[in-house]
């Protein structure tokens, strides 16, 4: 076996390869918090990387340009995250999520309530975070199963399978939001690709469910403190009792809607003639932007949600402020996570390891789509956390492309990273450990279902991606 290069040590990419371990070993083996970890790892990468320069003062500006870095992303990406953070917790304060699955369950049918559990986790883990979701619909999942007493692991997963899928490549979910800005995408054309390429991945993932379903059972078992009665009186709230449907929705769809729209009107003036460009009111693409823009519109969806809490808790409009605190301080842990991996990121781009890279492969033409998944795939395995795998993806793959770019469109590289971000799932996820507890699944019975569906979904998206990169290297936007 042919030893390293010695540029790989010493250089670039040996600087990034140190800092994705020092992450790894931050997290797994000291437990430190996700954005300690990214935030003293960017410092590390910015310190390496000045040994190299001249100058007086380089440490000191290594120093500040990590700080400038976490308060660009912070600036970008802040004021979102912390919108949809207001949608999905008021959405679930006011009933509005139970109200979207107990709906889709009773149009798609009983029958079909494994379809519906995916199709609704696909819907709320946009503006809602994934473990909300969870702790939302494991206990109609379980009431579920209850009721006709088989098909708890195909209820189980199928939720999962919709859920991940969204959380990993569609905004605003922080993550998805992240690697698009740094990817130079705009969040309407992530919106509509997400939902585009997620849809049949996670439908794949409901029919390994079944599969897995047919081959293993488990009972939906009382919870510690649980009675079957609490559980049964835990889903039989009545549903005149919850908001309607279109309210319920409203905070989610809406603001989809409208940052598709702006994008999709943009696509379609950048292919305009000139003739046809000047026949569109300048008025009216103003207005389209300007509720298309990511902030304004999940500002209206959170408006809506907050009025149907209100409504429904008959809270005063001069008491809803007091309603913002938790989503707040959920958001706000999120955004220091987020913020930090900018910093990181920003740090592994000005650390240059793009032209080694390509030196080390020669003649040898990168797959930048398999490279971007298999990056953040092993950071994943690795530490467990999805959004620092998503991060760290993010980052080195924009380093490796550099100027050169990535021989295709980067939505394929943004697909890749969210589809990444979800595999390998084992005992080291945060996520898995809230699905065994709520759901009384044992780590044997996890480890045999939820971690092959989800893991699988992984895989199924790569290839998904692959093929349409193939076929399609750039996309007309």
């Amino acid at each position: 076996m042919l030893p390293l290069p010695l540029a790989f040590i010493g250089g670039p990419l040996g600087i990034v390869a140190f800092s994705i371990l020092f992450i790894v070993f931050v997290i797994a083996v000291l437990r430190l918090h996700a954005f300690f970890a990214l935030i003293l790892a960017a410092t590390v990468v910015s310190l390496l990387t000045a040994t190299g320069q001249t100058g007086e003062g380089r440490f000191v500006k290594a120093i500040e340009s990590v700080m400038a870095e976490f308060g660009t992303t912070a600036g970008k990406l802040g004021f979102a995250i912390a919108l949809a953070a207001v949608i999905g917790t008021s959405l679930m304060e006011s009933g509005a999520a139970d109200k979207i699955v107990r709906r889709m369950i009773a149009v798609l049918g009983e029958g079909r309530a494994a379809l519906a559990l995916c199709l609704t986790g696909f819907v709320l883990a946009a503006p809602v975070f994934a473990d909300t979701v969870f702790m939302l619909m494991l206990p109609l999942a379980r009431s579920l199963a209850r009721r006709t007493g088989k098909d708890y692991i195909l209820y189980v997963c199928a939720m999962g399978a919709g859920v991940v899928v969204t959380n990993g490549i569609v905004p605003p979910a922080p993550g998805p939001m992240f690697v698009a800005d740094k990817l130079g995408i705009t969040m309407g054309h992530a919106i509509l690709t997400g939902i585009a390429f997620g849809l049949l991945p996670a439908l794949a993932g409901l029919a390994t469910a079944r599969w897995i379903n047919r081959r293993m059972q488990a009972p939906p078992r009382p919870l510690e403190g649980e009675t079957a009665e609490a559980l049964t009186a835990q889903a039989a709230k009545p549903e005149s009792e919850l908001p309607g449907f279109l309210p319920s929705i409203a905070p989610v769809v809406l603001p989809l809607i409208l940052i598709a729209a702006a994008a999709t009107l943009d696509a379609i003036l950048k292919h305009a003639n000139a003739a046809t460009r000047a026949s569109v009111p300048t008025a009216f693409v103003q207005v389209i932007q300007f509720l298309g823009n990511k902030n304004v519109a999940l500002l209206l969806g959170a408006l809506i949600a907050l009025a149907v809490n209100a409504r429904q808790k008959n809270i005063a409009w001069k008491n809803v402020g007091a309603r913002l605190g938790k989503p707040i301080e959920m958001a706000g842990v999120m955004i220091l996570i987020v913020s930090a991996g900018g910093a990181f990121g920003g740090m592994i781009q000005a650390a240059g390891i793009g032209d080694q890279v390509r030196t080390l492969a020669g003649d040898h033409p990168l797959n930048y789509v398999f490279l971007a998944w298999l990056v953040t795939i092993i950071i994943r395995g690795a530490q467990g956390s999805a959004t620092v795998a998503t991060i760290a993806g993010a980052g080195v793959m924009m380093s490796i492309a550099g100027t050169a770019g990535f021989g295709v469109h980067p939505l394929y590289i943004f697909l890749a990273i969210g589809f990444g971000s979800k595999g390998l799932l084992w005992m080291n996820d945060a996520g898995f450990w809230i699905v065994s507890r709520m759901s009384g699944l044992t780590q044997g019975e996890m480890l045999k279902s939820w971690s092959v569906v989800i893991s699988l979904i992984s895989v199924y998206g790569l290839v998904e991606v692959l093929i349409a990169s193939t076929l399609w290297p750039q996309l007309p936007f």
